[in-house]
């Protein structure tokens, strides 16, 4: 374990791309996407054990998914699960649990991995934490950024800039900027030159410093956020503070509020991790991850699925009793449920987040 170490896993979101398999109430944390026999939280927090320990391991999540949470992590203190009346985006999540343990230990340093990604490489992954935490105890803000495979449009990218020298953090380097996804011909001019990484988002800290980027970012945000952690261990002050505080708080991301600005103060890090990640932000990467690179095939997903395939690949869930017919199609996307069915392409899979918001529009919110 790491001495003075504490994860937190957000653990938010609906993954909207991945509807409707991922939805409001069974978000895709939730769901074992990877075939390891596990959710995406408890692969999660299994990497994390031998990094933090089962006492030091927080989990942020919505007040809806607290059983959820609870049933797969049945270890997990309760005084480490950190819950939110509504979603008000990534920095208030991670801020909320930075400061509540900055309220309990004053040099903590925190980390913080999503609950949604997949990480495959355990001591690779340890050793890039390790080193991000020895830059961190220095005082900066540090991010691991992933070596690109290919020139992905799905992803933000972190330009690397000027070596750092701290011991124990060889491959540590200041961050140049961050870079929004870009299209096709930029991805691949990124790759090329080699010194640009995918924005895996992950952040590892010291508390106080966290916390002091974003009082001179987000003085708002930085304001309610230690109002909430001063009364968050007493039983009979932390709801009626959250009820009053947290619909007030800004939604921003924590890219935007602290990381990118930052950047610009030189205060902002990054230690390469040299391991396989994906976010699993919509079917096509749940393709490639289910089929590992076997482009001709179909993978499956559904414990009972009843599928006839003849000259298919792409992806098939199914959450039904249905016999599912696949016949001479190409890169298929088929999602079955009891109430909602999608068909689509891998090509198109990013646009699946525009059926969620023309259902929201519509009024069909019940199969959200």
């Amino acid at each position: 374990m790491i001495e003075g170490f504490y994860a937190v896993i957000p653990a938010g979101g609906i993954g909207s791309r991945l509807w409707p398999l991922s939805r409001a109430d069974a978000p895709k944390f939730l769901h074992d996407l990877t075939g390891s026999g596990n959710s995406l939280l408890r692969d999660t927090w299994d990497r994390l054990e031998p990094l933090a320990g089962p006492d030091r391991i927080s989990v942020v999540t919505g007040r809806a998914h607290r059983a959820a949470v609870e049933a797969q992590l049945p270890g997990i203190p309760d005084h480490n699960v950190f819950l939110e009346s509504e979603p008000r985006e990534s920095a208030a999540a991670i801020g909320l649990a930075a400061a509540i343990l900055h309220h309990r230990d004053p040099d903590v340093i925190i980390g913080s991995f999503a609950a949604d990604h997949m990480i495959r490489g355990t001591q690779v992954f340890q050793w890039a934490v390790q080193q991000a935490v020895q830059v961190a105890r220095e005082g900066y803000i540090v991010t691991i950024g992933i070596p690109p495979t290919e020139p992905s449009v799905g992803f933000g990218y972190i330009k690397r800039g000027e070596e750092l020298v701290v011991e124990g953090a060889p491959e540590a380097a200041l961050v140049e900027r961050f870079v929004e996804k870009p299209d096709l011909d930029t991805a691949r001019m990124y790759v090329a030159e080699r010194n640009y990484l995918w924005n895996a988002g992950i952040f590892i800290a010291k508390a106080s410093v966290l916390l002091e980027e974003m009082a001179l970012h987000q003085p708002a945000l930085h304001a309610g956020l230690v109002e909430l952690a001063a009364s968050w261990d007493d039983r009979e002050a932390r709801g009626p503070a959250v009820d009053r505080i947290w619909p007030t708080l800004p939604k921003i991301a924590i890219d935007y509020a602290v990381a990118e600005p930052a950047a610009e103060r030189g205060r902002l890090a990054v230690v390469p991790g040299h391991f396989d990640w994906d976010d699993v932000g919509d079917f096509a990467s749940l393709t490639k991850l289910i089929s590992q690179g076997r482009k001709n095939d179909l993978a499956v997903l559904g414990p009972n699925a009843r599928v006839l395939s003849d000259a298919a690949s792409g992806i098939l869930v199914s959450q039904t009793s249905r016999v599912i017919s696949l016949v001479g199609v190409r890169d298929i996307v088929v999602v079955d449920t009891p109430d909602a069915l999608l068909v689509t392409t891998t090509e198109h899979a990013q646009r699946v987040k525009s059926v969620v918001e023309s259902l929201k529009l519509t009024g069909r919110g019940d199969v959200l």
